[in-house]
């Protein structure tokens, strides 16, 4: 292990159930009930998250709703408000950036932290931990499972222990002792196939694991035998990214039924354009390639893309593209599934300017006073005549 990996302290902060949390605690008459948010269970939809009442009667994220309403018909199954999720999600972010700026966002509800320069600030990686754990519980009534370590492998590891509401430190003496007894599926990209061919060489434990030299590795998995070798060890050297480049923000839907009529699949262009342009906006983004994609009832996938003379963050030129798009495809059969994505990513200062922007200067203050509504008043505050169908 290098010296600056051995010197690094990791937080992993991991939401406990985020989504159903959320809505428990904004509805006291949800909390303590079993909660599955991802829509109506007799659509074709999947659960995004179970709350842990929930997930007591054995349901998951990823499984079918109908599933899951099979095995809890007293549950709750409330639509995704990821406009909500996001604004949490955000609060949370703040949070963490009291302490540090290196904040690695995995997804809306977890994130790395690199504390290492912070303990002089703030006292040890330990203590900030367990204060940002209090202040998520204090100030948005939310909790969280927590990990600390010398690395993102290890705090990962420790955030996933005691869930919910864990919080486990891995002292860097004895990461060996700790990690030795854990089953090897606990190693990450550790999935169902790789687990099977690990048992049949007999390795059930990351002891067992670390029985095998690292040559036998790399000819029995490539070069993730590599990395098993070191994983086994505790090693991860990647650092944490505050940045990462995006390369394209999309959103789709599927249908509870096949769709045909061309007036409502544009309609519920016009809902993805919105909120694409939204998120383009918080980003600080523009786009100039525009990509519609469809899936029929077959499951057959379309999807064609459009690139614009000069990049936009406005939903309504992202939904007349796509809307166009939508219009040159000959729909052989109902869809399924419909969904835009933008890419061709830059900055909102990039780019030269076009003697043909000036038209969308009203366009431009207009989202900005609607932005702030949203803001200000929930996602539900304002929204197009044509959307309240």
């Amino acid at each position: 292990m290098s010296q600056q990996a051995k010197k690094r302290q990791i937080i992993h902060v991991d939401m406990d159930a985020f989504y159903a949390s959320v809505e428990q605690r904004d509805d006291p008459s949800l909390q303590g009930r079993p909660v599955v948010v991802g829509g109506n269970p007799n659509s074709r939809g999947v659960v995004s998250t179970a709350s842990y009442e929930a997930r007591e009667t054995g349901i998951h994220s990823a499984m079918p709703l109908v599933e899951a309403q099979r095995r809890c018909p007293q549950a709750v199954f409330l639509p995704v408000n990821i406009q909500k999720y996001r604004k949490v999600s955000q609060q949370i972010r703040e949070i963490f950036l009291t302490y540090t700026p290196l904040v690695e966002p995995l997804s809306l509800d977890e994130a790395f932290l690199d504390v290492t320069a912070s303990t002089r600030l703030f006292g040890s990686a330990e203590k900030i931990a367990l204060t940002i754990k209090e202040r998520i519980k204090d100030e948005l009534n939310l909790c969280a499972s927590v990990g600390v370590a010398s690395n993102k492998f290890l705090a990962k590891l420790a955030s996933d222990l005691e869930k919910p509401n864990g919080f486990v430190v891995i002292d860097s003496n004895g990461i060996q002792e700790f990690l030795d007894p854990l089953p090897v599926g606990r190693i990450w990209g550790v999935g169902k196939k790789m687990l099977e061919r690990l048992e049949n060489l007999n390795v059930h434990t990351i002891s067992d694991l670390r029985r095998i030299d690292q040559a036998s590795l790399s000819r029995f998995f490539g070069s993730w035998g590599n990395q098993l070798y070191l994983l086994a060890r505790g090693i991860d050297n990647r650092p944490v990214e505050s940045v990462h480049e995006a390369k394209s923000i999309g959103r789709e839907t599927t249908f509870a039924f096949d769709i045909s009529d061309r007036q409502e699949l544009e309609t519920i262009l016009l809902e993805l354009a919105c909120d694409i342009g939204q998120n383009l906006r918080k980003e600080k983004l523009k786009s100039k390639t525009i990509t519609l994609k469809i899936r029929y009832n077959d499951f057959r996938t379309l999807s064609r893309s459009h690139t614009l003379s000069q990049a936009t963050h406005l939903e309504d030129i992202i939904y007349t593209k796509a809307r166009q798009l939508l219009s040159e495809i000959t729909l052989q059969r109902p869809l399924r599934l419909i969904g835009i994505s933008v890419s061709n990513l830059m900055g909102q200062g990039e780019g030269h300017l076009s003697l043909f922007e000036e038209p969308h200067r009203n366009q431009e203050k207009l989202v900005q006073a609607i932005d702030s509504i949203l803001e200000k008043y929930g996602d539900k505050s304002i929204t197009r005549a044509r959307l309240l169908q």
